[in-house]
Formats: structure tokens, C-alpha cells, sequence
């Protein structure tokens, strides 16, 4: 379990660097890693167990979703570090909720840049509110 969610912080990360410092483009940014890590445990299979080599691909895919956001949603590495972690989680823990749904690894992804936009739109609100009061 802390592998794929170690994975998740990895894919999250290398996509938005990728996207947003590099300038890479978004499906350029999540395609490329996920192709190198796609063909790498196709073709060296035997590195981890049967577990581990299917889901790290499934997982890191995922996870570049969660990384192409823009730099203007979450604006420091910290929400797309959670962003990477809530999403691993969720999908960790999705048991068959998004059996039959389409686009699970998109929506799972949505909700950790969801869930980290939330958390920083309410840090800010919240230091605003604060500076406010002191005047």
C-alpha cells in the first residue's frame, strides 16, 4: 500500500514539473512518464510481484491526471504532493463503487485536485480573514 501511494506522489509530481516548469503540455507531461513506466514493467516484469506490476502502471497513469493540473489551481508542490496521496488512497480504497462508471482513474484524480484546491482555497480564505481582523 505505501508503494502505491509513494507511486501516486511520484506520478502527481513528475507530470506537474513536466507540465508546468518544463512546459512540456499536459498530455505530453502525463503520457511520457506513463509510457516509460508502462513499458518498464511490461519488459522487466520479474522486478516485483504480480500485484505490484499491474497496479504501479494503473496507479502512476492516474496519478499524471492529478499532475496536469495548472500551476494557477494548486500553485505549490505540497497540495499536488496531497493531491497525489488522497488519490491513491481513494483508489486503494474505491472497491467496486466505480465498477461500470467510466473514467475512474479521471474522476479518482478529481477528487484529490479537489480535495487539495479545498484545502488551499481554505488556508487562504483563512490567513485573509486573519490579516483583516488585525487592522
Amino acid at each position: 500500500m505505501i508503494i502505491l501511494v509513494i507511486t501516486g506522489v511520484i506520478g502527481s509530481l513528475v507530470t506537474y514539473l513536466l507540465n508546468n516548469h518544463f512546459k512540456l503540455g499536459a498530455v505530453l507531461s502525463s503520457a511520457f512518464p506513463s509510457l516509460i513506466i508502462g513499458l518498464f514493467f511490461y519488459f522487466f516484469s520479474e522486478t516485483v510481484n504480480n500485484y505490484l506490476q499491474q497496479q504501479i502502471p494503473i496507479v502512476f497513469i492516474g496519478a499524471s491526471f492529478v499532475g496536469m493540473v495548472s500551476k494557477q489551481i494548486l500553485h505549490h508542490y505540497l497540495y499536488v504532493i496531497l493531491a497525489g496521496i488522497v488519490f491513491a488512497i481513494v483508489y486503494l480504497n474505491k472497491g467496486t463503487f466505480f465498477n461500470n462508471f467510466g473514467g475512474a482513474l479521471g474522476t479518482t484524480a478529481c477528487i484529490g485536485v479537489i480535495t487539495a484546491m479545498s484545502l488551499s482555497t481554505i488556508i487562504k480564505h483563512k490567513g485573509i480573514k486573519r490579516k483583516k481582523s488585525i487592522k
